[in-house]
């Protein structure tokens, strides 16, 4: 393993950790109950567990899958294909994965903005679409001829018209820079704290607040495409309540699980890469000592290096905007 920097925080297993994670792994091979697989890592490709899964067990499905892009995933490549081809994989994925969903369950989908434009009628022919997030990821080198790629799309359907959507659970926390008052002098829609002037504002399906995963974080992994904690937590707390069962079939370094973990929902990944599920596995072993999540807190959503005691994020955003440039310096 090689050696890191002592402020790098990623999170990593050593081959005896790994040893004895593995051992905790689940592979399925004959049909498994909701019991078995709660609280469970799956180590196998999702469509040879996927006939073991049993019906209409899933509240809330999380489905990030590879983008269609050329990618290392610690070995397992996926190679970008052509629109009908990546299409017709998309079309296979979501067909198996729509008997497992309850009628009231909601379904988030991962995707850049190459990739959203093919899943989309998909989406749209085996689900009810009901809207379209875009986030801005703020990490990342720039572009020399093209614009920047600074956002990803995440698509919010449902399975019927009955379903969850928590909006108080998800609303975020503003500074308030115009701090208009009523005529009897009180704040207007507005309150004043010890550290300023903030508001609750509804969330809307445009998130400039979020924080990529980097090498000062705890929840950082070596995973090339991890999605960050406080990013999936918005979809549980609005999509989710407590004890609803979470299901993520590309659970990667396994943030899925860990948000559930943290937010009491019952939970259950799959991933094909062994390093990965023991990553996922360390990290919700951490979990039980540290459930705290970047940028949540007091049961809301902060907007980026606004909380109370954030000088060590503020600091982090800093290093990490120097390793761009430096980055940027060397491409």
């Amino acid at each position: 393993m090689n050696k890191r920097a002592p402020r790098n925080r990623t999170l990593r297993c050593t081959i005896e950790e790994e040893t004895a994670l593995s051992t905790h792994l689940l592979e399925l091979s004959q049909p498994a109950t909701t019991e078995l697989l709660r609280g469970r890592v799956i180590n196998q490709d999702f469509q040879f567990a996927c006939p073991f899964l049993p019906d209409s067990f899933v509240d809330l499905l999380i489905l990030d899958p590879p983008y269609n892009l050329t990618k290392d995933f610690n070995g397992n490549v996926f190679r970008a294909q052509d629109a009908e081809s990546y299409a017709s994989w998309f079309d296979e994925l979501l067909s198996l994965t729509v008997p497992l969903l309850r009628r009231t369950a909601t379904v988030y989908v991962c995707s850049d903005w190459q990739s959203s434009t093919l899943i989309y009628p998909i989406l749209d022919r085996h689900l009810r679409v009901r809207n379209r997030i875009t986030w801005e990821r703020e990490k990342g080198r720039g572009a020399k001829v093209n614009w920047k790629n600074n956002t990803e799309d995440i698509w919010f359907c449902t399975v019927s018209e009955e379903y969850t959507f928590n909006v108080d659970a998800v609303k975020l926390k503003r500074r308030v820079l115009a701090p208009y008052r009523r005529e009897d002098g009180k704040p207007k829609d507005w309150n004043e704290t010890s550290i300023g002037k903030y508001r609750l504002t509804h969330p809307s399906n445009l998130w400039s607040d979020i924080t990529i995963p980097f090498w000062s974080m705890p929840e950082n992994t070596d995973h090339p495409t991890q999605k960050p904690e406080k990013l999936f937590a918005k979809l549980v707390l609005a999509s989710s309540n407590p004890q609803d069962f979470v299901f993520d079939p590309f659970l990667g370094s396994g943030t899925t699980a860990v948000v559930a973990k943290k937010l009491q929902r019952n939970f259950c990944g799959i991933e094909l890469n062994r390093e990965y599920c023991c990553w996922a596995l360390k990290r919700l072993d951490k979990a039980d000592t540290d459930p705290s999540i970047q940028g949540y807190r007091d049961g809301v959503f902060w907007e980026r290096n606004s909380m109370k005691g954030q000088k060590p994020l503020r600091n982090e955003v800093s290093m990490e905007s120097m390793m761009e440039f430096f980055d940027d310096r060397s491409s």
